[in-house]
């Protein structure tokens, strides 16, 4: 249970959602008492304007009797002022508090009455007993044109005012409760909409965790086309370095054929060349480090110096004479200009002995080598082209594609991993070559065109 609760405090949808209810449940709020105060000044104004209609029709009724004195009639307009507890209250009084004249509802109440008032002036204001009491100054010329102050005052208690704000309030917030509850409806919906892209990324990486989808590749909003974009790019990675570690591991494998046969080759002789096996031994161990090297470097090729290029190709040669050493394989090796670039010397290994040791195996007696120095121009880019030649059948022209693939030999009835020549494209494609396939016009088997930059 308490798993569950964090889960869902842990929710984008449930921290919006929360955060909308807080916002909405503010602004509801702020909206109600702005509205209430509205309200209840718009109301007092009324009730203001009502008690200045009732003070108008006392003075349209109030006359000076004989004595000048002003008198009021027993029965006036409005029945509540002579209704006890009526809740309406009316009093006239002279300048100095005296009373004149007070209405039947009044009786046992006292009503407050301003300070000082100037004439023809209004003072609203509401009295210690929740009474609201409007007050009004008026002179009165008698009859020998002398002229008297009077204060004419009505009042009306506050349940008037108070039953109004609470019907307004009880309607106000049921409204405002509806009108709040059908937002937050809203905005669960608008929620799932609006978050749905983000199912739909998380529901993709779970399809390609699976292995049901390669990528991400939904028509997702533009504020999560770069997302998408970047974890397609990290998912291509993992998969090129996953990719890149199993090649490695296969190209170890095949690399490591050549060493091993001529070690096997040496054990098998009566007495043991330890220079051989020396030699052997310390190659192998470059084929591991560089192997490893090329692994983790994901890529990217540190060059450290030029190479000789024909050195690194004769010592391939030796090592193949001893390998198909009961062939009697005849090599002729060619080079015309000292054949120096910038490479690592493990990649030359790979690729001038997978094609030499292909060469070996298919041909029947003659294998040729030639190294030439190219000059580059604007429209030859490449610095040097090793040639390699045998006078075997050669390959079949529909299947020169095939073979530069991993996995795929030549004759499926010759034992071997079918990567060599995948390995060798792979390479001269990384140090900006290229691999062409052609027949042998001088020996009639295959013949292997290297152009290296």
């Amino acid at each position: 249970m308490i798993g569950d609760i964090n889960v869902k405090t842990r929710s984008l949808s449930f921290r919006l959602l929360i955060s909308t209810a807080f916002v909405l449940t503010a602004f509801f709020a702020l909206v109600a008492f702005v509205l209430e105060q509205g309200f209840r000044e718009s109301t007092e104004q009324a009730l203001k304007e009502k008690l200045q209609v009732h003070i108008y029709s006392l003075l349209s009724v109030a006359e000076l009797d004989r004595k000048d004195k002003l008198s009021m009639p027993d029965v006036l307009r409005e029945p509540r002022f002579s209704n006890m507890g009526s809740g309406l209250y009316a009093t006239i009084n002279k300048a100095d508090s005296s009373l004149v004249w007070r209405s039947l509802s009044t009786t046992g109440t006292e009503l407050p009455l301003p300070k000082q008032l100037k004439s023809g002036e209004f003072v609203f204001s509401k009295d210690e007993a929740q009474r609201f009491v409007l007050n009004y100054s008026v002179i009165w010329e008698n009859r020998a044109g002398l002229e008297q102050y009077y204060i004419f005052t009505v009042a009306e208690d506050g349940i008037f005012v108070s039953n109004q704000l609470e019907s307004f309030r009880l309607t106000l917030w049921i409204w405002l409760s509806f009108i709040a509850l059908l937002l937050v409806l809203i905005q669960i919906l608008v929620l799932r909409w609006s978050l749905k892209p983000l199912r739909q990324i998380v529901g993709d990486l779970e399809a390609i965790e699976a292995g049901k989808k390669s990528q991400l590749d939904g028509d997702y909003p533009i504020e999560l086309t770069g997302l998408a974009g970047n974890l397609n790019a990290l998912v291509n990675s993992e998969r090129a370095h996953l990719e890149r570690y199993r090649n490695t591991l296969a190209d170890l494998a095949h690399s490591l054929k050549t060493p091993l046969a001529i070690l096997r080759g040496c054990i098998e002789q009566a007495e043991v060349n330890r220079t051989t096996v020396a030699e052997q031994i310390s190659r192998m161990n470059e084929i591991v480090e560089y192997q490893l090297q090329k692994a983790a470097a994901k890529g990217q090729r540190q060059l450290t110096g030029k190479i000789d290029i024909s050195i690194i190709v004769e010592k391939i040669i030796t090592s193949l004479k001893k390998v198909y050493n009961e062939k009697q394989i005849i090599f002729s090796f060619q080079i015309n200009d000292p054949c120096l670039m910038y490479c690592e010397e493990g990649d030359v290994y790979e690729i001038a002995g997978n094609l030499l040791d292909n060469a070996s195996k298919w041909c029947k007696k003659q294998v040729s080598v030639s190294l030439v120095h190219l000059e580059k121009t604007s429209h030859n880019p490449y610095s040097l082209l090793l040639t390699v030649e045998d006078d075997g059948s050669g390959i079949a022209q529909e299947k020169l594609n095939d073979i530069l693939q991993r996995g795929v030999r030549a004759d499926e009835t010759i034992q071997g991993h079918g990567i060599g020549m995948a390995v060798v494209n792979e390479l001269i494609t990384l140090l900006g070559g290229k691999l062409i396939a052609d027949k042998s016009d001088s020996l009639g088997g295959m013949k292997w065109l290297v152009y290296l930059a």
